[in-house]
């Protein structure tokens, strides 16, 4: 087990009254690195686009001018929040003069029926802005959630859970920040941020020693400061790239037993991954046995968004309304 290891760091910090379920208890929160604020208006101004191009045709028939509104964001379900960010950038691109008030802040844990934030403004404004406000703000809580499982079910080891780049088209570093807001942490971004070559690159360098060869090639074309991770599938493969002096070895779909192996040869002249058969009901097994981080494409490719909704109530103007939304109203 390595403890320098140079993956994306979060600081974190103990707070003594988290509920969860009605219950006061003591828990690990992060404080996430953020994400710009141009990153998050950019997505959100292509969603709003996408859903609202030239006006909102429901709102503007039916909902007078004048009607102003309050809304609060209502948890139907416990989880870990992330997205308040973006859930307000929605609100406010849609009109500047909305104001929204947060409850609680990213990467803390919330019961169900807990108020989120509450939203005040035109009643025309926030009734075209939520959909993509809760939109944004239902997955990315459902991804620091599904994240803040496999965090909690690998305690008690030195372990990491982190993500990949199996995200959705456009939303990456919205998805990496709800990795960080469940306690997790990430991979390379991008293709440009490190080397990482896989089992497909391997197959065109060769084996043993004309791998290493080619890999400590490669090494010596990189700056200083630039990660070099290697993927094997083997055991057979270990010893031709740990000769290669690489930065991180991935054991991929590797049983318990060889990552018990693959740690104890590695024996901390790099970090060691473990990626594939990563399950909820796996990655406390896999966390035993030493490896340094396990990587997780599960926690944003196949996540579930969080059942959270809208309670709003017009509270000036002619009309005189109630309504409750969640994930599948309105349309």
């Amino acid at each position: 087990m390595r403890t320098d290891m140079t993956t994306q760091t979060l600081s974190a910090q103990t707070l003594p009254t988290t509920r969860t379920g009605g219950n006061e208890a003591t828990a690990q929160v992060v404080d996430p690195l953020p994400v710009p604020y141009r990153v998050i208006r950019d997505i959100v101004e292509a969603a709003l686009a996408e859903d609202n191009p030239t006006g909102d045709l429901t709102g503007n028939v039916l909902i007078p001018a004048d009607a102003t509104a309050t809304a609060d964001v209502v948890a139907r379900e416990p989880g870990t929040l992330s997205g308040l960010a973006v859930f307000e950038a929605a609100m406010t691109l849609t009109d500047p003069a909305t104001a929204v008030t947060s409850a609680l802040a990213d990467g803390r844990a919330f019961a169900a029926g807990d108020v989120l934030a509450t939203v005040t403004g035109s009643a025309r404004a926030v009734l075209a802005g939520e959909r993509v406000g809760l939109n944004l703000l239902q997955r990315l809580s459902g991804i620091a959630t599904q994240t803040r499982a496999y965090v909690d079910a690998a305690a008690g080891t030195n372990t990491r859970i982190a993500d990949t780049r199996k995200t959705t088209p456009g939303l990456r570093a919205l998805e990496r920040y709800a990795v960080r807001c469940g306690g997790g942490h990430n991979h390379r971004g991008t293709l440009s941020e490190a080397v990482m070559a896989k089992d497909n690159h391997l197959a065109l360098l060769g084996t043993g020693d004309d791998l290493t060869r080619a890999l400590r090639a490669a090494r010596a074309r990189l700056g200083h400061t630039v990660h070099f991770e290697v993927e094997i599938d083997s055991l057979d493969q270990l010893d031709a790239v740990l000769a290669a002096g690489v930065d991180t070895i991935m054991l991929d779909n590797f049983s318990l037993a060889d990552l018990a192996t693959g740690v104890r040869r590695i024996a901390g002249a790099a970090l060691v991954e473990a990626s594939g058969n990563v399950r909820l009901d796996t990655v406390a097994d896999i966390a035993a046995t030493g490896v340094d981080v396990i990587s997780s494409g599960s926690l944003t490719h196949s996540v579930r968004a969080l059942d959270l909704g809208l309670d709003v109530r017009i509270t000036d103007g002619r009309a005189r309304v109630g309504g409750r939304t969640g994930t599948g109203e309105p349309r």
